[in-house]
């Protein structure tokens, strides 16, 4: 749907819009049929990096090779102009409603956006997943960031590119960091090559599932996990309830899931419901994301 004067996302986003429909149509690139599979762009994913107001701009394309796509990509470059971060090529020739392929190839620019929280760096590839509202993201990192003591050894699950654990690493003694996709990985690789010596020492990175890698709790003093929609990994969820840290901090995207995960870390009656707080991240959507403070009973 064409919606060029969007009052709700970022300007830069309209004007990335704008400047790739009308180089389609100069290249001769065909737009991509579901139905028919055929035709080449797919998609559209822009980033704003906010400190360098630029944005990082992905075009996923039915097509194994990028050039198809050239004279297109160049055209981009050539009339965002300093406005570009980096632009990138997605392919993604699989007949579903996937919208990124697994693979990622730069055209120009920087590897990745960088923002910053809690004074830390936080690196941003293009296949990492990251929040489109980063103000009130930037509100619930500051919120988690109160719930850990001077001190703790902390363990956080789905931790991304470490927007969350990063942040905190200046109150922490250690910290533990599991994620599963490479993307995110690769993002949160750069962010601790980023860090200082003595704060490269604090952080241990546990690649994987959350339930496979639900042992990287033992031993933490305050639990983080930020899971996608469906909530906690089963195995994950059940070792947290059956060896409960003091704390543990769950920051929910899912209200269902979370409250069907609740009932089963409280069910055995080591973990409590102490807090809860909720975070308007999606206006003008019915969505909230809940950030809950559990405690050891």
């Amino acid at each position: 749907v064409h919606i060029p004067n969007c009052v709700v996302q970022h300007p830069l986003i309209n004007r990335v819009a704008s400047v790739l429909r009308r180089a389609l149509v100069d290249a001769r690139v065909t737009c991509y049929s579901d139905i028919a599979h055929l035709g080449l762009a797919r998609y559209l994913q822009v980033v704003v990096e906010r400190s360098s107001q630029t944005a990082q701009v992905v075009l996923v394309a039915n097509s194994a090779d990028l050039q198809p796509l050239a004279a297109c990509l160049g055209l981009i470059r050539e009339r965002l102009g300093s406005a570009l971060h980096s632009l990138w090529f997605n392919p993604n020739l699989e007949h579903t409603n996937t919208i990124l392929g697994p693979e990622f190839q730069l055209w120009c620019g920087p590897e990745s956006v960088v923002e910053h929280f809690g004074g830390a760096a936080v690196y941003y590839p293009p296949g990492a997943f990251g929040q489109n509202n980063l103000d009130i993201a930037q509100l619930i990192i500051e919120h988690v960031r109160a719930e850990v003591p001077d001190g703790a050894a902390v363990a956080e699950f789905y931790a991304g590119v470490g927007a969350i654990g990063l942040s905190v690493l200046d109150r922490a003694s250690e910290i533990r960091m599991n994620e599963v996709s490479p993307h995110s990985l690769h993002g949160l690789e750069l962010g601790i090559a980023a860090l200082d010596p003595v704060a490269r020492a604090k952080i241990t990175v546990v690649p994987g599932s959350a339930g496979a890698a639900r042992l990287a709790a033992a031993g933490a003093q305050v639990v983080i996990a930020d899971p996608p929609r469906k909530g906690l990994d089963p195995e994950l969820r059940q070792h947290l309830g059956e060896h409960p840290p003091e704390r543990f901090v769950y920051v929910s995207c899912g209200l269902d899931s979370f409250l069907d995960d609740t009932v089963l870390l409280t069910s055995p009656g080591r973990l409590r419901l102490t807090a809860l707080t909720a975070f308007n991240l999606l206006p003008f959507t019915e969505h909230v994301e809940t950030v809950a403070r559990f405690e050891r009973c």
